[in-house]
Order: C-alpha cells, then sequence, then structure tokens
C-alpha cells in the first residue's frame, strides 16, 4: 500500500530564497522542454521523446548554472512529468475528448520539485530535512513516516513550505470484523442522514466566512497586491482546512462504527450544471465528492466493505410500499399516500439505500459463493 505523510517546513530567509531559485529553475527547465518539444513539432513535425531530451541532461547542466544546481534526478522527473502531460493530452484526443494543450507553467503554477529517490540530495537527519544546495530545514514531524519512502515532494503554498513522503509497502491497518451496516445519504441541509437515524449537522464553513471573503476580494479588487491576494488565499485555505479537518473525522468515526457503509453514486459536476448559482455554492462548500475519496480509502485500509448505488429515485421512492411519491427541494417530509408513511425525506432516502446496499452486497456474496 502507498500513502503519502505530510509535513511543514520552517525555512530560514535565506533557506526560502534557495528554494525559490529551486522552483525556478525547475520550472525554467520544464518550460524549454515544452518549447522545444512544439518547435521541433512545428518545424520539422518531429515528435520529441523523453529519452531524447534526456540523453541532453549532462550538456545542458554543463552551459547553466542555475540548472547545474538541481538535482540530477529532479532534473529528470522534470522531463517525466511533462512526458506524462504529453501523454495524457494524447491519450485523451484518441478518446474522442478535447484536452487542452500542454502549457508554458507560470511562477503562481508551478511551486514545487520533486525529488524520486529519497537519500539522493534530500534526506531527514533528526529534526531537520537535509536538501541538497539549500541546506538543512527544520522539519516538523509530527508522526512518524511508515513503509519505506519512495520519493520526496517539496511544495509551497500560500508562503507555507511542505515536505510529502511518498511512502511504499506501508502496512494494512485492519479493525477487527463489523457485521453493522448503514446508508448514508448526504445533503445541502443536514451534510448526511444514516439509515439508523443519526443526523450530521452540514458545518457550511464557506457561509461561516462567506462576509469576511467578500470583503477581502473588494479590496483586492480595487488594488491588486501581492498582500492582498495573500489575505484572500490564506482565508480560501482555512475552509478548505477547515472542511478536511471535519470529513476526515466523520468518515474515520463511520469507518470504525459499521462494518459495511452504503452511499449513492453521484457526481457533484454534474449537478452544478444549469442550476442556481446559490445551490451550487452550497453542493461546492459541501465537497461530497471529496468525503466520499476519504470514506473509501479508510474502508479499504481498515477491510471494510463501500458499495455505491445508484441515486435514481432513492428520494422519490417510499421506503417502505415501494412506490414513487414525487416531491421537489422544499418539501422535507416524505408522505406516502399509498401505505401512510410519514418521515423525514433525508430518512427515506437513507433507507432506501441502505436496502439497495444490502441488496448489491448480497448479490455479490452470492455469486462469489456460486463460482
Amino acid at each position: 500500500m502507498i500513502k503519502t505523510f505530510k509535513y511543514r517546513l520552517f525555512p530560514n530567509k535565506t533557506q526560502e530564497a534557495n528554494l525559490e531559485n529551486l522552483f525556478e529553475a525547475t520550472r525554467y527547465l520544464y518550460n524549454c522542454a515544452l518549447e522545444h518539444r512544439i518547435l521541433c513539432w512545428k518545424q520539422w513535425h518531429k515528435y520529441v521523446s523523453y529519452y531524447e531530451q534526456a540523453s541532453s541532461v549532462r550538456e545542458i547542466r554543463g552551459l547553466d548554472e542555475e540548472i547545474a544546481k538541481i538535482n540530477y534526478s529532479c532534473y529528470r522527473y522534470t522531463l517525466v512529468r511533462l512526458d506524462r502531460a504529453f501523454r495524457s493530452f494524447f491519450r485523451r484526443v484518441k478518446n474522442g475528448e478535447t484536452p487542452g494543450f500542454p502549457r508554458f507553467k507560470s511562477r503562481e503554477r508551478f511551486r514545487s520539485v520533486v525529488f524520486p529517490a529519497y537519500g539522493k540530495g534530500i534526506k531527514i537527519k533528526g529534526k531537520v530535512l537535509y536538501v541538497q544546495n539549500v541546506g538543512n530545514i527544520k522539519i516538523k514531524l509530527h508522526r512518524q513516516t511508515k513503509g519505506i519512502i519512495k520519493t520526496v515532494a517539496i511544495k509551497e503554498h500560500n508562503g507555507k513550505f511542505y515536505a510529502c513522503f511518498s511512502c511504499g509497502e506501508v502496512p494494512e491497518l485492519t479493525l477487527a470484523p463489523c457485521r453493522k451496516e448503514v446508508g448514508i445519504d448526504v445533503g445541502i441541509k443536514s451534510f448526511a442522514v444514516f439509515s439508523d437515524g443519526q443526523v450530521i449537522d452540514n458545518p457550511k464553513y464557506l457561509k461561516q466566512s462567506e462576509a469576511k471573503l467578500k470583503e477581502l476580494q473588494q479590496q483586492h479588487s480595487k488594488k491588486r497586491s501581492k498582500r492582498s491576494k495573500k489575505k484572500f488565499s490564506s482565508l480560501h485555505q482555512k475552509v478548505s482546512n477547515q472542511r478536511k479537518d471535519f470529513q476526515h473525522k466523520l468518515s474515520r468515526k463511520i469507518v470504525n462504527e459499521f462494518g459495511y457503509i452504503y452511499v449513492e453514486k453521484l457526481h457533484p459536476r454534474e449537478m452544478v450544471k444549469d442550476n442556481f448559482r446559490s445551490i451550487n455554492r452550497f453542493i461546492n462548500d459541501a465537497a461530497w465528492g471529496q468525503f466520499f475519496s476519504f470514506l473509501r480509502y479508510k474502508a479499504e485500509w481498515a477491510g471494510r466493505t463501500m458499495a455505491e448505488v445508484a441515486p435514481k429515485n432513492t428520494t422519490q421512492m417510499c421506503s417502505k410500499c415501494g412506490k414513487i411519491v414525487p416531491k421537489d427541494l422544499s418539501v422535507r417530509v416524505h408522505d406516502c399516500p399509498h401505505c401512510g408513511l410519514v418521515m423525514d425525506r433525508d430518512l427515506n432516502a437513507a433507507t432506501n439505500i441502505f436496502g439497495l446496499g444490502h441488496s448489491l452486497c448480497l448479490e455479490q456474496k452470492t455469486l462469489l459463493y456460486l463460482a
């Protein structure tokens, strides 16, 4: 299993400047390699491969002092990164999609450098992280890495630096078997409603900071500056961190409590099309896709079962008699005229999700048994 461990770095002024130079040299190399590919194709219709560009590494390092400071493996990984961008572009074109052509990276869009081989140019030494041509940077190791460190990425975001260690062969933390099942319906009014009756309120972090964000946006629009932009970006980052913290804790609680978890297979990006802007804002703030992603990987690590069911009619169908009872978003109570069932619409949906998920898992178990 592969897992990434992220730690905060605290470089001094000199180290910050050295990291900036490292980012800029890597970005310059990426843009030069991209221009080389474009020119060769425009002039001679020749496709330049990664291997052709990588073969000129030593020669270029001898011509440019800044590029020579880049770790050799980082240099080659930058070319790999560009090659992946082209491969993804051609794959999407072949599949009939309309992807954007790989573009030149601006200073704001290229704020990282990757060391693909731990121990070569980068290494943890006690409470500091040694980075080649930068020095020993203070690092906050709030938890120990597990498994074998494969690659390390140094990133900068909103003036803060981070080190991300990608580790392989991380042991799984399988929990004790649990037969408890739950269906979960996510929404805007309540973030989640469980089929057993539990209701998780929606914290709506974006709405809590909306007034301050609007004020900072107006200030930045009137007088654009790095200072105003940093304040605005920092507040957005705070909202994002609050949302992630809430969803990580909730997903951990669910995985610890239930052995079988059933949710709807939603497509949030499709849901925001042709919709009211106010509703779209709440959908994006809820970030259901991110929550399901957290829930999915935690369930896999713990040995739990997570099943996604089709969302069609989960809200409209009566969980007792199975009849369709049409209702729009303003109707918050499910009142079935056929069987007389009256309950909260979200709880009714969660109960339907539970039934569909239970049937799906039972069907899969039967097929495995027959095989």
